[in-house]
């Protein structure tokens, strides 16, 4: 059997191949080239994916594709499939316990349930395939390195209106919000950088003057903050009040 053999069956099971003797070769070239560049490494289900993503990307000046033993120091793991199966899940998941590096993903098919799961696969950046022309990849990988994220507009959409829903119905009833402050904790920040003192916010709030002080101090020593100046600068540099 030969490693055209070999790989063809891994893909055929759904496994993500590795990269031939020649191909190692040629990204070890790449790995000697000048630093300043975004260290790639790409990871795909068979051998026309993963040669037509490295086609593209190997001419480029502001990339540089590593080699198999280095993957895992690359700054961007680059992900090529046609959908986002289990065999992808299980790449994605793996990738993301690796600080080292940022995942982005070019896929062909995308179903709209999938989003979560990229989500939770830690996933920063998405292009779909039909797009993935060698200016988009670069500034995928590029955006992925400055810790941006990228994704389709439709897939934008959808997002915020997950984060929407989210808030909407599991955090809102809960008196929670997404940002690092509970609603109650928000409000009482706020009064404070209007120069109200506790009792007045107590007042404000319907709350006794012992709980403003305990929201406050559990507040500040969860975030680390030193007083109620400091949570005030912290509140309004995050934009939370």
């Amino acid at each position: 059997m030969t490693m055209t053999d070999v790989n063809n069956g891994a893909a055929a099971h759904g496994q993500f191949r590795r990269p031939t003797a020649a191909e190692r070769a040629a990204q070890r070239g790449a790995r000697r080239a000048p630093s300043g560049r975004v260290s790639v490494a790409v990871y795909a289900e068979d051998l026309i994916l993963q040669t037509g993503v490295i086609h593209q990307l190997r001419p480029r000046p502001e990339i540089e594709l590593t080699a198999e033993s280095e993957a895992d120091r690359a700054q961007v793991s680059l992900v090529v499939v046609d959908m986002v199966d289990e065999p992808t899940v299980r790449l994605l998941s793996r990738l993301q316990r690796n600080a080292a590096t940022r995942t982005g993903l070019v896929v062909g098919f995308f179903e709209s349930g999938a989003l979560q799961t990229l989500i939770e696969c830690g996933v920063a950046a998405v292009l779909r395939r039909g797009e993935a022309d060698q200016d988009r990849l670069v500034h995928l990988v590029t955006a992925i390195a400055n810790g941006e994220g990228v994704l389709p507009g439709d897939l934008l959409g959808k997002l915020l209106d997950h984060v929407s829903s989210l808030q909407r119905t599991v955090l809102d009833p809960r008196g929670l919000s997404l940002s690092t402050l509970t609603a109650r904790e928000a409000e009482m920040i706020r009064l404070v950088s209007e120069g109200f003192g506790t009792a007045e916010i107590a007042q404000k709030t319907s709350y006794s003057e012992r709980t403003v002080k305990n929201v406050l101090h559990e507040m500040a020593t969860r975030l680390e903050l030193r007083n109620r100046a400091h949570a005030v600068g912290y509140a309004m540099r995050h934009g939370l009040i």
